[in-house]
């Protein structure tokens, strides 16, 4: 039965209500009721994918955005939005040829520049994309994302100075914002600054993200009445990641470790199951806040958890590391060989850490976006006696390493 114009406008109405609301689900039956009764409606098209947009259904939101856009082309929020859509799902040039049309119909305005930007970036024309970011900043000196895109682009570039201070415009006009004080944080750590990173570090805790942590208070470093539990904060706590901090990171304190059912065989320390109980914990604190609660700096790092195997000395190199190994060397790549080898080549992976820890001379090779972790300086390492670091392009030091 066809709809009466009171009725698709009550729809309209109520659909706006809901969406105000956060009832975007509800919104969506609304606006699609209305669309269905007036397909040619460039409003109700509009409103129908923009509440999808924001259920997160990019796909399903393009089709009656693309119809708004074409419906209302002179309505700019229409193409903005169809823009966004686009970029979600990978058409970045589409996306930038719409930002192109909506710049048109509103000249200067910041936002459609600083999504310009953000297309061009993702095109990987970054020259671009730094210029319509300054753009952007040059028509509102606070537009907060464009200060925080532009901070990644000149970080990309070594230009510490620059993107630190995009960072800190931008959280002195929104200094509560986790993700901003995160980016600085990072920033901070990447170049050894961990007396101002680990407290910027830290914001990534209160950021809604997929990340576990158990049922018990947090611990910020005050004395307990009970055992302190200290957890990787992986998902997986079998996966390279979360082996490899619970190897670096679970020393300097009196704790429980929860840790994958092999390495608990590995280590000497208590450790728990993360599947069993935690009755009688006091707090708990994930691995990676412990050099910011204990006062940790490269320069003073306490001494590694030990293992309960020990180094069996032999000639064997073993090799796990993405860079393929010289020519005629003969390499051991069984990581459950690790202990019967002399030395060691490997990436940051739980199987170089095991080298590591049991005193084998080791060389781990790092990209240039190594974790912060392992701060700025290459050569030997402060978190293993026996660890050197170099990046993964130093063929020079892998071979002067290698003949030594």
């Amino acid at each position: 039965m066809a709809l009466s114009d009171q009725k698709i406008q009550s729809l309209g109405r109520d659909g706006l209500q809901l969406a105000a609301r956060g009832d975007f689900a509800g919104a969506e039956v609304l606006f699609a009721q209305a669309t269905e009764a007036r397909p040619n409606s460039g409003q109700l098209l509009h409103l129908l994918g923009q509440v999808r947009l924001k259920l997160g259904r990019f796909a399903e939101a393009r089709e009656p955005l693309e119809r708004a856009a074409s419906f209302l082309p002179r309505d700019a929020a229409a193409q903005i939005n169809l823009a966004g859509c686009l970029g979600q799902l990978g058409q970045h040039d589409a996306a930038l040829s719409t930002l192109e049309r909506a710049a048109q119909l509103k000249p200067g305005d910041a936002a459609i520049t600083y999504n310009r930007g953000r297309a061009l970036e993702a095109l990987g024309r970054i020259d671009e994309a730094e210029h319509a970011y300054d753009e952007a900043l040059s028509i509102d000196h606070r537009l907060i994302p464009a200060l925080s895109a532009r901070a990644g682009l000149l970080a990309a570039r070594g230009d510490w100075v620059g993107a630190l201070g995009d960072l800190d415009r931008a959280l002195a006009t929104r200094p509560d914002e986790h993700a901003l004080k995160l980016r600085r944080g990072e920033l901070l750590l990447q170049q050894g600054d961990w007396s101002r990173g680990l407290v910027d570090y830290e914001a990534r805790l209160d950021i809604a993200a997929d990340r576990y942590a158990p049922a018990l208070p947090r611990w910020h470093g005050e004395p307990l009445d009970g055992p302190l539990l200290i957890y990787p904060e992986q998902n997986d706590i079998d996966c390279d990641e979360a082996v490899r901090d619970t190897l670096m990171l679970a020393r300097g304190v009196d704790a429980v470790v929860q840790c994958a059912a092999w390495i608990a065989e590995l280590v000497e320390a208590p450790t728990v199951r993360r599947a069993a109980p935690l009755e009688g914990f006091a707090a708990a604190a994930p691995l990676r806040s412990l050099p910011h609660l204990l006062g940790w700096t490269l320069d003073s790092l306490p001494p590694p958890v030990a293992l309960r195997p020990k180094a069996q000395p032999s000639t064997r190199v073993g090799w796990f590391a993405r860079t393929a190994p010289p020519s005629g060397t003969i390499v051991e790549s069984d990581p459950s060989q690790v202990a019967a080898c002399g030395s060691v080549v490997g990436n940051d992976t739980p199987a170089t850490h095991i080298a590591a820890l049991l005193g084998i001379p080791t060389l781990m090779l790092v990209p240039s976006s190594a974790d912060w972790l392992w701060g700025p300086r290459r050569g030997p390492s402060p978190w293993y006696p026996s660890l050197e670091v170099a990046g993964e392009d130093e063929s020079e030091k892998l071979a002067v390493w290698l003949g030594r």
